[in-house]
């Protein structure tokens, strides 16, 4: 998978780039627990691949943000932004919760 970076990019597109890739993130997570209940636990398994990338995606742009402003670069804070990495911090939170699920329900299940 290529890395994004947010060379060339206004600070409202990475923002946006931001939510989106953390939005299809939590979308595939919360999709990927209701495949599993429903007992298609392959298509889970995708969904939870698929969450993976996208939240590399978000993690790539966090990270990248961090080392502007580490090397003294200003980042313009605005509640676009705050809305983005408030987004990016949910849905990390999510995958730890999924994560978590995905082994109970499995020993349910036997």
């Amino acid at each position: 998978m290529e890395k994004k970076t947010l060379e060339g990019l206004t600070e409202e597109q990475i923002s946006f780039q931001l939510i989106l890739h953390s939005g299809n993130a939590r979308s595939k997570l919360l999709q990927s627990l209701k495949q599993f209940r429903e007992g298609h636990e392959t298509v889970a398994s995708d969904l939870l691949k698929e969450a993976e990338d996208d939240l590399r995606n978000a993690h790539d742009i966090h990270f990248q943000m961090v080392q502007q402003e580490a090397s003294g670069e200003t980042i313009s804070f605005s509640l676009l932004l705050m809305h983005a990495e408030d987004h990016f911090m949910s849905t990390m939170t999510i995958k730890e919760l999924v994560g978590e699920l995905l082994p109970i329900l499995q020993s349910l299940k036997q």
